[in-house]
């Protein structure tokens, strides 16, 4: 196949102008917290689907975009979610998780119960295709955990872009997914993502971010 390819154009910061303003986005992704307690209120299906869009706007291998978004809003599926979710975060809980894993996580305070996916307005789950099928023959994907990864990055950030809030679940194993939504055999769950405002005077764990001197190396 051979190669196309079309202009590309894009406004261009220099000196200052530049130094602001990556200091004004590091700031403003900075303010970003993972919010476990949700307001219901509704969110417009238009708005979910442009955060969506903008997720679906990350690169990946051989431009294979292997992934499907899935956007919950039914309540009684919700349900159904939260029931499968709990019961293998219960397990987790109670034997799987070594006692490392649980002392790193009891600062935070979370446990094996999760309303938050009933409680928010909507639920993204992103799924990962190892392959595609076209007239059942299977196309290979390439660094699809990569591609899905950064994927899911972008949604975060345009989620926060939106003033909406996210947590990034993962409740383990997440093949009860595949079952309630009817996923296709290609298909893997990879993320969890309630979605919504964030609950009247809900509170975050005081938590600090590494500094500069332990997260970037020059060379």
């Amino acid at each position: 196949m051979e190669a196309k390819f079309i202009p590309y154009s894009k406004e261009l910061l220099r000196g200052e102008e530049l130094k602001n303003e990556s200091l004004r986005h590091y700031q403003f992704m900075n303010s970003r917290r993972t919010v476990r307690e949700f307001s219901k209120e509704s969110i417009p299906l238009d708005v979910i689907s442009n955060i969506i869009m903008s997720a679906s706007t990350a690169p990946s291998g051989a431009n294979k975009q292997p992934w499907t978004f899935c956007v919950v809003t039914d309540q009684a599926l919700k349900s159904k979610i939260r029931a499968a979710a709990e019961k293998e975060e219960y397990e987790s809980y109670n034997g799987r998780m070594p006692q490392e894993w649980l002392d790193d996580l009891s600062y935070l305070g979370t446990d094996w119960h999760k309303p938050f996916l009933e409680d928010a307005p909507a639920l993204i789950i992103v799924f990962k295709k190892s392959y595609d099928l076209e007239n059942n023959i299977k196309r290979t994907n390439y660094y699809v955990t990569e591609s899905v990864g950064l994927a899911c990055g972008f949604l975060l950030q345009a989620i926060h872009q939106c003033g909406l809030v996210a947590l990034t679940h993962t409740p383990s194993p997440m093949n009860f997914l595949c079952q309630l939504l009817n996923r296709p055999v290609n298909e893997k769950p990879f993320l969890l993502i309630p979605i919504g405002y964030p609950a009247e005077n809900v509170m975050v764990p005081d938590i600090k971010r590494k500094e500069r001197k332990d997260v970037i190396v020059y060379y």
